[in-house]
């Protein structure tokens, strides 16, 4: 079974942030996120990855 796709609002719930912080983690620190239309789509695991490297916390 395929990992379901996450919107801007699942994963920043999934990560404890608000939506805004998401989208400027997309722009500024290369967040994994495909755009799908006008739409941001995400994989848990690929954040979470993306996460445990410390790119979230990297300084800009």
């Amino acid at each position: 079974m395929s990992e379901p796709w996450l919107s801007a609002d699942d994963i920043a719930e999934h990560l404890g942030v608000t939506k805004d912080t998401i989208y400027a983690w997309i722009s500024e620190k290369g967040m994994p996120a495909h755009k799908v239309g006008r739409l941001w789509k995400f994989q848990a695991s690929e954040v979470d990855d993306w996460v445990r490297r410390g790119d979230a916390g990297s300084p800009d």
